[in-house]
């Protein structure tokens, strides 16, 4: 899958069943050696369309359960929601 695929699709916690937020909103932590993506770095706090430095959620891909065609479906237990 190419990251243009992955882009515009809503982040939502399975858990908690909250959205997160969309993943052209967010950046992604990727291994510099492989390439390969190991995170969804999302904001959390929004002011006016503003986030504000520090404030995110970190997703280790593990935790990535199902990507569909309109959404990321995301498994995080709540002692790592705070990385």
């Amino acid at each position: 899958m190419r990251l243009s695929e992955l882009s515009g699709k809503e982040i939502v916690n399975v858990k908690k069943a909250e959205r997160l937020g969309v993943l052209g909103q967010t950046d992604l932590e990727i291994n510099e050696n492989t390439g390969q993506i190991q995170a969804l770095l999302i904001p959390t706090v929004k002011w006016f369309g503003f986030r504000k430095q520090g404030e995110e959620v970190r997703v280790p891909w593990q935790h990535i359960k199902k990507i569909g065609s309109d959404m990321i479906i995301i498994d995080v237990p709540e002692e790592q929601k705070e990385d």
